[in-house]
């Protein structure tokens, strides 16, 4: 049984890197089964024992990092963390699966799943605002919100195409200075 659940995860780890790679050249769409098995090694047969189509190993690829961003965060959750913490806590996932977001984030990406991912964090990140921000109405948090999660989609994306080679947690803290003092983050990083 071990054996096979090794093989299993092996086949699986084949396929995303295939996915992945394929994906960075072009859209879902240009992609074909045939064309996915031989990148990875394997026959069709294989690849339908796990997936039903090239869309369902997406959707399952994007819920296994849906799973890994909720796993990072529990433990940050419970303990009432700083918005800092759970920043980190989110970047040092998404360089844990940098080949998905990748792909995700890239020209042929699936931003659908990035408004879900957004909005799946949403309630997690205005919990950690609101307590930072007791004075602030819901109106003004879900603003604050909106707009800063698009920036830090903006910044991910950046730290992507850099090969994200500076530490997450250097990258969270900039997202999170850009976050709380704006353009005075600017002012601080002189030196």
């Amino acid at each position: 049984m071990e054996k096979l659940d090794h093989r299993a995860r092996v086949t699986r780890m084949l396929l995303r890197r295939a996915f992945t790679d394929l994906l960075k050249e072009k859209p879902i769409e240009s992609i074909s089964v045939k064309e996915l098995c031989a990148a990875a090694g394997i026959n069709r047969g294989t690849f339908y024992s796990h997936y039903q189509d090239l869309y369902d190993l997406r959707r399952q690829l994007e819920e296994e990092l849906v799973e890994d961003l909720q796993r990072a965060l529990a433990p940050l959750l419970e303990n009432a963390p700083s918005p800092l913490e759970v920043t980190e806590g989110i970047f040092r996932c998404l360089r844990d699966n940098a080949d998905v977001c990748t792909v995700v984030l890239g020209p042929c990406g699936d931003r659908g799943f990035v408004r879900r991912l957004l909005e799946g964090a949403r309630a997690s990140y205005l919990a950690g605002y609101t307590r930072y921000f007791a004075g602030a109405s819901q109106r003004q948090l879900d603003y604050f919100y909106a707009f800063v999660s698009a920036g830090c989609i903006g910044l991910l994306e950046r730290w992507l195409s850099e090969g994200m080679t500076t530490p997450a947690e250097e990258i969270a803290a900039a997202a999170e200075g850009i976050m709380l003092r704006g353009v005075g983050f600017l002012e601080t990083e002189k030196g």
